[in-house]
């Protein structure tokens, strides 16, 4: 069957792409000045003990009540897969140089011609909203105050105006409704708010087995029971300075950037009609949103090389390699594990990945092995639960702080001179 559509407008590809350069460049003007982004800051006291992405994890399992973590932390059936992306970075060894001068060392790199000052940024994290005041404007916040990329995610609580419209240069991040006319209309959507780079995830073509969700209490939607009560009674914190202020001030969560319209409250019996089946997608969708995005596409969620051949030919600007954090194929590989093979099969286009990053040291092997930039997510995800803007900016701070350590001690400058063959051995 061949596919059609007719864009409600031109206005994206011309007149529009021209209004949002404008509107973008001015907004980055009101953005902090490197200067004032080195300038320290005073933490508050209950992050002064975080000292690495890992502390964040437990200081927000303590914050939050047990199913808004255990959706945060949820990954499929076994965890198999969840826990390969962290053991993959134990296949390589460094190779250190010594005696080298790293007094000038950056962690600074560029990618999409855009500068950043790391070679990271913020995954998408589906319904931050409900974990952190604000949640999805204040990941892009502090990702602009520390000039790193922040990728917003479609199944997010905050409509994509609202971030859009405070030129944080935020990505979003789509997953496809299930027809052509929803599609076109999401993607008009989102290029009439600005946003310069649209993210595909490609790997959810059904939800995951919610066995895991069913665990820890949390389901879609949200059922009210006692038990959901005692557990925002008995985390007061989250339920004064996260759950209630967003009510009183904005109303009922809804899921408002699946499709063009608004989606459903996140309580409501119909919220699942938002998740549209996408087992019937192929690449002739994905044809249908090149031919009429006039930005950046960046598919996420390959994993095989012929994948992500397709997807450059189709003229994709970029791919991340990933297994969606272990959240939906138990016992798919690890992206780390396949990232050469997917850089050598697209060598002309930025090959990005995320799953399992938690130190200064990961980064630094992705980068060896190919990987152009990586991300980050349910790390940042607690930091804002526990901190808001300043615990992401901590949690910024410390892989950043990391990364560049780590580099004195391999002998490098910059992250252009990582190299597999200098820099990493193979553990047996």
């Amino acid at each position: 069957m061949k596919l059609s559509f007719v864009p409600a407008s031109n206005t994206i590809a011309v007149t529009k792409r021209t209004e949002c350069t404008m509107t973008t460049a001015i907004a980055s003007n009101d953005l902090p000045s490197p200067a004032s982004r080195a300038a320290p800051v005073m933490l508050p006291a209950r992050l002064r003990n975080l000292r690495c992405l890992d502390d964040f994890e437990e200081a927000a399992r303590r914050h939050l009540p047990r199913p808004v973590f255990g959706y945060m932390a949820m990954a499929a059936e076994t965890r198999r897969s969840f826990r390969g992306n962290r053991e993959s970075f134990d296949d390589y060894g460094f190779v250190t140089r010594v005696l080298k001068d790293v007094s000038r060392r950056s962690t600074a790199c560029t990618l999409f011609g855009q500068a950043y000052a790391a070679p990271f940024g913020i995954s998408p994290l589906g319904i931050s909203a409900l974990s952190a005041y604000r949640g999805d404007l204040v990941l892009a916040r502090a990702a602009a105050r520390a000039n790193i990329p922040m990728v917003m995610s479609g199944s997010s609580l905050i409509r994509l105006e609202e971030v859009a419209k405070e030129g944080l240069g935020a990505w979003f991040q789509a997953y496809l409704p299930g027809d052509v006319p929803n599609i076109t209309a999401l993607v008009e959507r989102i290029g009439k708010a600005c946003f310069q780079t649209l993210v595909l995830t490609v790997d959810t073509p059904v939800t995951p087995n919610p066995e895991n969700f069913a665990r820890t209490g949390f389901s879609t939607p949200l059922r009210p029971s006692l038990d959901l009560m005692w557990q925002g009674v008995s985390h007061p914190r989250w339920l004064f300075g996260t759950f209630l202020k967003t009510i009183a001030r904005h109303g009922l969560p809804h899921f408002e950037n699946n499709y063009a319209r608004r989606g459903a409250p996140i309580l409501s019996k119909s919220v699942t009609r938002d998740f549209a089946d996408r087992g019937h997608l192929s690449w002739e969708h994905f044809g249908l949103i090149r031919q009429m995005w006039p930005g950046r596409i960046v598919v996420k969620g390959i994993l095989h090389r012929d994948d992500a051949r397709i997807a450059r030919e189709m003229g994709a600007d970029g791919i991340i390699v990933s297994n969606h954090g272990g959240r939906q194929l138990d016992g798919a590989v690890s992206p780390l594990r396949v990232l050469p093979g997917i850089v050598e099969a697209c060598p002309d286009i930025p090959v990005m990945i995320d799953g399992g990053i938690r130190r200064g040291s990961d980064v630094l092997k992705a980068l060896a092995l190919g990987a152009a930039f990586v991300f980050v997510g349910r790390p940042f995800g607690y930091a804002a639960a526990v901190g808001g803007e300043a615990g992401v900016g901590h949690a910024i701070g410390l892989l950043q702080q990391e990364v560049s350590r780590n580099m004195a001690m391999l002998g490098i400058n910059g992250i252009m001179e990582l190299d597999a063959q200098t820099h990493l051995v193979q553990n047996r």
